[in-house]
């Protein structure tokens, strides 16, 4: 049986192995694939697996012996599923491996608003705090989180795990759930109730047709002046021009992504420039623990397909 890996490197750029997966078959591997070469790469394989490599119906309907994609992801949206569907493809995911390591993210970039780390790093390495004339100095204001209000969009595994985080922390926290339900750890309200409260807001939705943009000029107006906002879910859950705008103005205090709604990074996004920005190369996911975590969970994903019980299935 031939299986193919796709886009390796981002999963696996060396420092890990493939040989749980390479038990199951012959194993190609391919660091990247560019689209027009994805069809000759994966023809004859009944296996393929993915991160980010677009599989659309025109590809699916070039691929006849193919009967398994794994994502290596949580997210699927790479996938047709209708078509996969259609031709009884079998389609799993990996659900959950990176919820301590986005959860960790999320707060490292909360902080780095908030304690700003790197600014006052740069300025000891330059040399400030040797000309300081007292012991201490700040190069722009800190801020302490201890009695301000988060507002957790997306309340799943991460948003949970976020959530606690910030109540230890000493925050009120509110949670705009996808169905409301009773809950005695936080609060939960409306996105519309909650954002007026806002002194920080983190995301935590999947991608859908809802929540596409669910940060936009309308739900941004909502907000206090000088509230903090941060993504480490998807990038197209905000409109990068209104959020820019809204750093400009000082509606937002401050804005930071690992994620954006184009990646790699494009020369004129509108994020490069923006004040008080805060970007990393979305990489809330790489630690090597998470990254092992993920290989393994692929693996158990494909031997419970090939004993006929598939899990993680999604279509």
């Amino acid at each position: 049986m031939k299986i193919t890996i796709l886009d390796a490197m981002a999963a696996n750029p060396g420092d890990l192995s493939w040989d749980e997966i390479g038990k199951f078959g012959e194993l190609n591997v391919y660091d990247v694939t560019p689209p027009e070469t994805l069809v000759e790469r994966a023809k004859g394989s009944e296996i393929c697996i993915t991160n980010k490599t677009v599989f659309d119906r025109k590809v699916i309907e070039q691929l006849p012996d193919l009967k398994y994609i794994g994502v290596l992801a949580t997210g699927f949206n790479v996938i047709d599923l209708e078509a996969c569907t259609e031709r009884g493809i079998v389609v799993t995911n990996v659900p959950e491996y990176s919820t301590f390591a986005t959860a960790q993210m999320t707060i490292a970039l909360i902080l780095e608003h908030t304690n700003l780390v790197g600014l006052h790093n740069e300025s000891v390495k330059n040399g400030d705090w040797v000309r300081a004339p007292q012991f201490c100095y700040w190069k722009k204001p800190l801020t302490e989180l201890w009695n301000k209000t988060a507002v957790v969009v997306g309340y799943g595994k991460i948003g949970q795990r976020v959530a606690r985080i910030l109540k230890d922390l000493g925050m009120r926290v509110i949670a705009v759930p996808h169905t409301m339900r009773e809950n005695s750890e936080v609060e939960f309200m409306t996105l519309r109730e909650a954002l007026p409260l806002a002194d920080l807001v983190t995301l935590h939705a999947p991608l859908t047709s809802e929540t596409k943009e669910l940060i936009n000029e309308e739900t941004l107006g909502l907000m206090k002046e000088g509230t903090f906002l941060i993504n480490a879910a998807r990038g197209p859950l905000v409109d990068p021009q209104s959020v820019v705008s809204a750093l400009k103005s000082g509606k937002l205090k401050g804005y930071a992504a690992d994620v954006l709604s184009v990646e790699p990074m494009k020369a004129d996004d509108p994020f490069l420039d923006a004040p008080n920005c805060i970007l990393t190369p979305h990489i809330a996911w790489a630690p090597k623990e998470t990254r092992e975590r993920l290989i393994k969970a692929a693996a158990d994903n494909i031997e419970a397909y090939l004993k006929g019980s598939p899990i993680n299935r999604v279509n």
